[in-house]
């Protein structure tokens, strides 16, 4: 079994690689972006078959109090968006939306579609999404992201500051992207469609979907602006197998919360779940 006790404190800041020296020209001008669309991008060798076990959280949950709405703080018709990570859709995240409708929350599906698109196109998706939540209650919006779900959701936050009371992060290599190398090639394959789709419609520069980028996503992730707009909070599991943990946690520790889960069960998990419930209560 994955000893997470092999693992570096979650308090210790995350290690940054050595920069690689630029290379110059004989004019001195800047170099150009490097043409590998995963430069930027981080493999790391996680344990990916631990993700094998991510039905044993589904059964977890089944059995758990808190499933039932026991034992965990209750909402009164607050409303909260969930949206799914890379690859998936809202169907998956089913299971969330009914239980937080049974402790008494509104939840709403994040309708972004499948998230295999353009980071900057499916935030956009996410922020009609926001504002009819908050049209619909006359409150500030809460939003929960797993995975890529939890960078979109980052990114809805600053698009909507007015419109989002908090954000709370599953897995989401927000810090980074420190994924498993099969993980990153599926986001290859994935950009490499999308770019050959739209550059004959010339919707697609050549840094899109790279972290040399300068859309309104990727400047999300490096900060920009300030994140004191909205409350957020960081769900992470040292037991990850396909992102780093070390990727998906605040620099203040008391923003982090730390699970015993998958990354593919975050969706399924009672730890989970409990913190969730915990967070959107104000009460962690």
């Amino acid at each position: 079994m994955y000893d997470s006790r092999t693992m570096v404190s979650a308090r210790q800041p995350l290690p940054d690689p050595a920069p690689a020296a630029a290379p110059s020209s004989a004019n001195g001008t800047a170099p150009r972006p490097s043409a590998d669309p995963l430069s930027g991008y981080q493999p790391t060798n996680r344990p990916l078959w631990l993700e094998a076990l991510f039905p044993l959280d589904w059964v977890a949950l089944h059995v758990s109090p808190v499933y039932y709405g026991f034992g965990v703080p209750r909402g009164h018709g607050e409303p909260v968006v969930l949206v799914p990570g890379f690859l998936g859709d809202d169907r998956y995240l089913t299971e969330m939306h009914l239980w937080l409708r049974r402790i008494g929350y509104r939840p709403y599906f994040s309708g972004i579609g499948r998230n295999v698109d353009c980071p900057d196109l499916l935030t956009t998706r996410l922020v009609m999404t926001i504002r009819q939540a908050y049209a619909d209650t006359g409150q500030p919006v809460s939003v929960i992201g797993h995975s890529l779900g939890g960078m979109l959701a980052r990114a809805a936050g600053h698009r909507e500051p007015d419109l989002v009371k908090q954000v709370i992060t599953m897995g989401s290599p927000f810090r980074s992207v420190r994924a498993h190398p099969l993980v990153l090639s599926a986001a290859n394959f994935v950009r490499a469609n999308i770019v050959r789709e739209r550059r004959q419609r010339r919707e697609v520069m050549n840094t899109c979907f790279t972290p040399e980028c300068n859309c309104h996503f990727v400047a999300s992730l490096r900060d920009e602006p300030p994140l004191d707009d909205f409350e957020r909070s960081a769900i992470y599991s040292k037991c990850d197998g396909v992102v780093d943990w070390r990727s998906c946690i605040e620099d203040e520790t008391e923003l982090n919360h730390e699970v015993t889960a998958t990354h593919i069960g975050m969706a399924f998990n009672p730890d989970v779940y409990r913190t969730v419930a915990q967070l959107l209560a104000g009460a962690a």
